[in-house]
């Protein structure tokens, strides 16, 4: 009998993998889609970091690296903590995964037992609960709504703490919301979390080079719960190396032994070009960091623009990452013809359909109310696909219905 695992039925697919993959079947038919729905940088790998790889295999590093990465690379790494963050890690507080996906999942599978509650702030990255489910733990969702901003309070995370509670996931600059927490925001929660000393938080900084408003702040410079911080990174945004699965985490040392003991038993180290093409990145030359920062920043500024110009949507504006996340129930219960747009899903599928522009229906992170556009494209893909919307929607406008 064909039968997979309990493990596996918990799991739902990748929303967001999902949606790529429909507009990439609508794009093999010959469908004139445009993809706000992958988050991923459209600029090219820098070509200092390139020249690296291919330096890196000239000189024949093709053979299995340390489970926990070169020690150059946790080298870079730590030295780009505290020239960068303030922050001191040495490189055996330093674990290199395939990608920071990779990392994120290390660190709850090896910190969450069966029956263990993480706390998840909603809207959140689709992967996160289920990654939780996949340790047998129990996410608790903690709501927090486009009128705060999509970032949770202290007395937010303070209600959702029990006896059971063995972590929070905080992600910062947020995927899907673009939403960043300030110093003053992060020492709030640090504050709550300093009176549970079971609680270990998570720290998604993927995001931090993305940011349009200044320094990136990271929870783990509170000393109080400092020891209790797993902070995860990688270069796969800031230095466009999405293909190259290069992530890390930082974290106290017996954190980091015993990702590195889960690690050895199921990947091993990540590729060995990729690493010394990542040593690149956090040893080289910056200005391209800073260069994609600021097209990414204008792209915000006009697709926010943009989207505020679409009656029925609630916009607010990010301050890091390259997405936006609107709210857009006002277009639940209407209909265009026999079609009913009955949520987010069905609002998002609408759009590619009839409007062919993919985007992702709020439901899958946590938001049935919102939906998720990435601006990481050009200019001109966001002038075009911002018209399709809102000719789109206006279809739908005029044909409500009472359900």
């Amino acid at each position: 009998m064909n039968q997979l695992s309990d493990r596996l039925n918990r799991l739902s697919p990748s929303a967001t993998l999902a949606m790529s993959q429909k507009s990439s079947e609508l794009k093999a038919q010959g469908v004139d889609v445009i993809n706000l729905s992958v988050g991923e940088p459209d600029f090219n790998t820098p070509d200092h970091i390139k020249a690296a790889a291919i330096k890196a295999v000239e000189e024949n590093y093709s053979r299995y690296s340390p489970v926990p990465g070169y020690p150059a690379l946790r080298e870079a790494i730590s030295a780009k903590l505290k020239n960068e963050n303030g922050l001191d890690y040495a490189p055996a507080q330093i674990l290199c995964s395939n990608g920071a996906k990779q990392s994120v999942c290390n660190a709850i599978m090896a910190l969450v037992n069966a029956g263990d509650e993480v706390i998840i702030p909603a809207p959140y990255w689709v992967s996160y609960p289920q990654m939780v489910k996949l340790a047998e733990g129990e996410p608790v969702i903690v709501e927090a709504g486009i009128e705060q901003d999509f970032k949770i309070t202290p007395e937010q995370l303070e209600a959702a703490i029990t006896p059971k509670t063995r972590a929070l996931i905080l992600c910062s600059p947020s995927n899907p919301t673009g939403s960043v927490y300030s110093k003053e925001e992060l020492a709030g929660l640090a504050r709550v979390l300093a009176r549970h000393e079971r609680v270990i938080v998570i720290a998604d900084e993927i995001y931090e080079h993305i940011n349009y408003i200044g320094k990136h702040e990271s929870i783990a410079q509170f000393a109080e719960i400092k020891d209790r911080v797993v902070i995860v990174n990688g270069v796969s945004k800031a230095y466009a190396m999405t293909g190259w699965r290069i992530g890390f985490i930082a974290a106290p040392e017996w954190i980091v032994k015993g990702c590195n003991k889960l690690q050895g038993q199921y990947t091993s180290g990540p590729c060995s070009v990729s690493q010394k093409a990542a040593e690149a990145a956090y040893t080289g030359s910056q200005q391209c960091v800073e260069d994609m920062r600021q097209a990414f920043e204008r792209r915000k500024n006009l697709i926010v623009k943009l989207a505020k110009e679409i009656p029925g949507l609630e916009v607010n504006s990010p301050e890091g990452a390259f997405y936006l996340f609107p709210k857009c129930s006002s277009y639940f219960g209407k209909k265009d013809g026999e079609r009913v747009i009955n949520n987010s899903t069905d609002f998002a599928m609408y759009l590619l359909e009839v409007g062919h522009v993919a985007t992702v229906g709020g439901d899958a992170f946590g938001s049935p109310e919102c939906f998720r556009m990435s601006y990481a494209t050009s200019d001109e893909n966001i002038v075009e696909a911002m018209k399709r919307i809102k000719e789109t929607l206006a279809r739908l406008r005029q044909k409500e219905v009472r359900l």
